[in-house]
């Protein structure tokens, strides 16, 4: 018996050589799933690594020790070499660099500035020399080219210096000696050739220091720094990782050894500053592993029961196909097992067959796509990749078993017939599949969107059970079209819809070719859509193609520096949050809004940038500017109680970025008052932010009238306001304990306050802002913000957006200058930054800092999308382009298939239908028409499957990112990357079902 298995199985070959090659995709598909899965976790880890900050590619231990008073430190059981060793030990790949330093005096001409005295293990080979030689012995030391000039040093000069620590006394803001001097060499001069390089650490050393002076420590052996009489020092171990330190396969025994460098510097009986960022990046690549193996799962699954479906209508076709063979051998009697090894014999050599190939072909597919995507990383093949191929080879062999159970268990008269019978089964399969369909989907959608356990498996039976219930419905529509042709004359049109509606498995092949189209264009959606998010997320995240983080500054002062940078606001644009105080308020940001269509990115839909800037900063009157810096006020007070007098403030802030001050006049009885005072930060004018009002009782009642009658400068003598605005209550606010009034070309207000003022007192201010203010926001409108000086604002809402940059679906924008106008004084800047535009100068930055802006962080929103490209959601959608593919292929296997198993019948149908005269025509149209005209239909239906099953599914995948930003982040794809899927999948399948009809019309013609 095997022996004619074998032989049939050779006359068959080229069926067989089919039905190997399904079955070796359908494992490939297995194994291909846990392989990319592994190589996406090597992927993940390299990606995170190389995107890492340096902070988070290592750790930085410090304290400061005193060697004079602390016993441990002077014997050595400090944070030094000694205890430090088992510290370095417990991380295998990383390399630790020890440095010591403390203050000093003795070279710097203002006792308010000191000199860094640094060892650092190794210094000479991180530094460029300029002069003389680097550090050979105790004594030596070499110094910083700028401060060498600056001082007029050169090598072989000799220098004191005695350590110091900075003075208690406030009155005496100084470094003071405080140890015996040492002589110490100038052995050369240097600059540094990479001063951002991880081996420098976290320590700033050449950061902009004290002085106005460049950041340049005087570096020194260690020896001569252990040597000088001194007392508190700073020692730190900067540990950084080394090549391969952070491979995923370490990654366990690292975690383990940060637990362990824990006991190990509590063990130090001291205490210890660990700086690390290492715990966030694990924690990264932990979350980008497991996204992966949510997501992979979620397009391996359809794609494995498409291989199955295939395969079980490859055996079926091929059984089908030898009906009258089958009907022979029951005819004989043959025993049942025969008869079963007969039937089944020649389908499972050639599945047995494919799947150990697909093994293999599966591993060595990821590795080419890891290689061609993952250079350097590698596909870790082993011997896990193959957990599901035996799986897979099992459902291979049930679906041809189940294919072919009819002729294992048919009458020969069945066997013999020509035709199977024509009755329309009952549609359970559908109903099946529907049922599963529906309780998978709402599994996933009570978790909530977890694409686990049940729900793991609602897109493919969603996509399953769509592709059976539209080839149900569709083939009787093809049938009565093809009737319809008939009754018109159109033969060739006709013979290919019944070919199409009645040949025996073309619900099968119809589904089969649906469901293929369906998984591609899922695949595919899920890509586009993860690509956008993850573009919204960098792009509209970051607020601008740049968002660099200053050190606090006022308003004004970070308005002024991004002005005086860039004054025709084409690519800077300053940007502060609003304080959020109030209950329920939304975060805001502060703009400075001209500048904002310029500068930010913008939401696709909604008002455009410009057009939010100009609602946003409407014209408002002037400000009150005092030209000079001896500000002058006059008023007058009457109705005051003598025992409750009153305080006065001035607030006012620079013009030009000098900061704001505030003018106290306290104890202010009834009379005529004028008050003159040099105010530095007014040198080049100030604006007035508002006057405050207030007794020196809190709480006892307030009734007086205040006439303020002047407000400018004495020197020169200008009226920072004329009297036609100062006398016009118009022109100013107050918005609590009393009124304006008009009072003979002075500023009248009636101050009454029963219950006493408070800690804030009354306000007046000058109307140079929006009352009330105008702000853009997204999502839930809010009634009011509060101010950048912790008031609350009456707001006006001119639009809404869909999302504001940087904060996403519910937040507000408002004038960074007009806020800073309506707050009673300009306080510091919350988060202040300067966003960037992608044409700002590659020397920004310098500009930036020129004008006494302090950088501390620098985000490029092409940073932020390299991010998310090498996470691991990013990086497990490359899987679903190979599903896609693998889709299409097998659907295309299938088509041939078929067309080689119908070959022979189809042939001997229409040479008979030529026979009784059938014209050429229509012969060679139903030949090409057939299998043209279902690839057509199928894509149509299957493109409109795919988008159903990513509709009602797709949510759950977490493509945008780990932690995705509260942004509209787009959930379906692009229409035309849709229509490009769908015409690439025409062209496939359309040419190979075209090849396999022209080849069967050259048989009949």
């Amino acid at each position: 018996m095997t022996t004619l298995v074998l032989a049939m199985l050779w006359v068959r070959r080229g069926q067989a050589v089919a039905l190997a090659l399904l079955s070796l995709l359908a494992v490939a598909a297995s194994v291909a799933a846990p392989a990319y899965l592994r190589a996406a976790d090597r992927a993940v880890a390299a990606g995170q690594v190389a995107t890492a900050t340096p902070v988070e590619r290592g750790l930085a231990l410090s304290k400061s020790e005193d060697d004079r008073n602390d016993p441990q430190a002077a014997e050595g059981n400090g944070l030094g070499f000694t205890t430090l060793g088992p510290v370095l030990a417990s991380l295998p790949g990383f390399t630790g660099v020890y440095a010591s330093e403390y203050p000093a005096v003795g070279i710097e001409p203002d006792p308010a500035n000191r000199t860094r005295f640094v060892f650092r293990q190794d210094v000479c080979a991180h530094l460029s020399l300029v002069s003389g030689r680097c550090l050979v012995g105790e004594g030596d030391a070499v110094i910083g080219e700028q401060t060498a000039k600056r001082l007029e040093l050169a090598p072989g000069d000799t220098i004191t210096l005695a350590y110091a620590h900075f003075s208690t006394d406030p009155r005496t803001p100084i470094f003071l000696a405080d140890g015996a001097e040492k002589r110490i060499t100038v052995a050369g001069t240097y600059t540094v050739p990479d001063p951002d390089a991880a081996y420098w650490g976290a320590h700033g050393y050449f950061s902009a220091d004290t002085g106005d002076r460049p950041g340049e420590p005087l570096f020194v052996g260690f020896a001569t720094l252990n040597t000088m009489d001194h007392g508190a020092t700073v020692k730190s171990v900067d540990s950084t990782a080394g090549p391969g330190a952070l491979d995923v396969d370490k990654l366990d025994g690292l975690r383990a050894a940060l637990g362990d460098l824990t006991d190990l510097t509590g063990k130090l009986n001291t205490t210890v500053d660990v700086r690390t960022g290492l715990p966030d990046l694990l924690d990264r690549i932990d979350s980008g592993r497991a996204a992966a193996r949510q997501i992979v799962p979620v397009i391996a699954v359809p794609l494995i029961v498409l291989s199955c479906f295939v395969i079980f209508l490859a055996a079926g076709y091929g059984a089908e196909g030898r009906r009258p063979e089958l009907a022979v051998v029951a005819l004989r009697g043959v025993r049942w097992y025969e008869r079963w090894w007969l039937t089944t014999g020649e389908n499972l050599i050639a599945i047995v067959a494919g799947s150990v190939l697909g093994c293999v072909a599966g591993q060595l597919l990821v590795n080419l796509m890891a290689a061609t995507l993952f250079p350097g990383v590698g596909a870790a093949a082993g011997f896990a990749s193959l957990i599901y191929a035996p799986l897979a080879a099992v459902a291979a062999v049930l679906a041809a078993l189940l294919a072919q159970r009819r002729q294992l268990f048919a009458q020969v008269a069945a066997l013999l017939r020509r035709v199977p019978g024509t009755g329309r089964r009952p549609p359970v399969l559908e109903a099946a599949a529907i049922l599963l369909a529906v309780v998978t989907g709402v599994q996933l959608a009570v978790s909530g969107g977890d694409p686990t356990g049940a729900g793991l498996f609602a897109p493919a039976l969603i996509i399953f059970a769509v592709a059976l219930v539209v080839a149900r419905a569709l083939l009787p529509l093809v049938a009565r079209i093809a009737s319809r042709a008939l009754r018109n004359g159109r033969v060739g049109v006709a013979l290919a819809g019944l070919q199409l509606a009645r040949r025996p498995g073309a619900t099968g092949l119809f589904s089969l070719l649906i469901a293929a189209v369906a998984v591609t264009v899922f695949a595919f959606c899920a890509v586009d859509s993860g690509t956008r998010d993850r573009e919204v997320a960098a792009e509209l995240g970051t607020g601008a193609a740049r968002a660099v983080s200053v050190q606090p500054v006022t308003p004004s002062q970070l308005m002024t520096a991004v002005h005086t940078v860039d004054p025709h606001g084409t690519f800077a644009m300053a940007v502060a949050r609003t304080p959020g105080n109030a209950p329920g308020e939304p975060a805001g940001l502060a703009v400075d809004a001209p500048r904002l269509g310029a500068v930010a990115n913008w939401p696709g839909s909604g008002p455009s940038a410009a057009d939010v800037g100009a609602l946003l900063h409407p014209k408002a009157p002037d400000a009150v500017i005092i030209r000079g810096q001896d500000v002058n006020i006059s008023f007058e007070i009457s109705g005051a109680r003598a025992t409750i007098p009153l305080n006065l403030t001035l607030a006012v802030s620079s013009i030009t970025g000098r900061g704001s001050a505030r003018i106290s006049l306290t104890q202010l009885g009834n009379g005529s008052n004028e008050y003159a005072q040099r105010v530095a930060a007014c040198a080049q004018g100030c604006r007035v932010d508002g006057v405050q009002v207030n007794s020196t009782d809190a709480t006892s009642g307030v009734a007086a009238h205040l006439r303020i009658t002047a407000l400018g400068s004495i020197n020169p003598v200008v009226p920072a306001v004329s009297a036609e605005r100062l006398g016009n209550p118009a022109q100013w606010r107050m918005s609590s304990y009393g009124k304006l009034t008009a009072d003979d070309g002075a500023l009248g207000v009636d101050i009454d306050a029963p219950s006493g003022m408070g800690t804030s007192g009354a306000w007046i201010q000058p109307v140079d802002a929006p009352d009330p203010m105008p702000i853009v926001s997204s999502g839930r409108p809010a009634d009011v913000i509060t101010g950048l000086d912790g008031r609350t604002l009456a707001v006006d809402r001119v639009a809404e957006v869909p999302a504001v940059p940087r904060l996403g679906l519910r937040a507000t924008l408002v004038d960074l200058e007009y806020a800073d106008r309506a707050a009673t004084q300009s306080g510091m800047a919350t988060d202040a930054e300067v966003w960037l535009s992608a044409t700002a100068p590659a020397d920004v930055l310098d500009r930036l800092a020129a004008q006494g802006l302090v950088i501390t962080g620098d985000i490029r929103a092409t940073v932020a999308r390299d991010q998310l490209d090498n996470q691991g959601p990013a990086l497990a959608l490359w899987f679903y382009v190979l599903a896609g593919c693998l889709a299409i292929v097998l659907g295309a296997g299938a088509l041939v298939l078929a067309a080689v198993v119908d070959r022979a019948r189809r042939v001997e149908d229409l040479s008979a239908l030529r026979t009784q005269g059938l014209d050429r025509r229509s012969a060679g149209r139903a030949t090409l028409w057939a299998y043209p005209m279902m690839v057509l239909i199928a894509v149509l239906a299957g493109t409109g499957t795919g988008l159903a099953g990513y509709g009602l599914t797709g949510w759950a995948l977490p493509l945008a990112g780990l932690e995705p930003p509260p942004l509209p982040l787009p959930i379906w794809p692009r229409a035309w990357v849709i229509a490009l899927v769908a015409l690439a999948i025409l062209v496939v399948l359309g040419g190979v079902a075209t090849l396999t009809s022209r080849n069967l019309r050259r048989s009949v013609l």
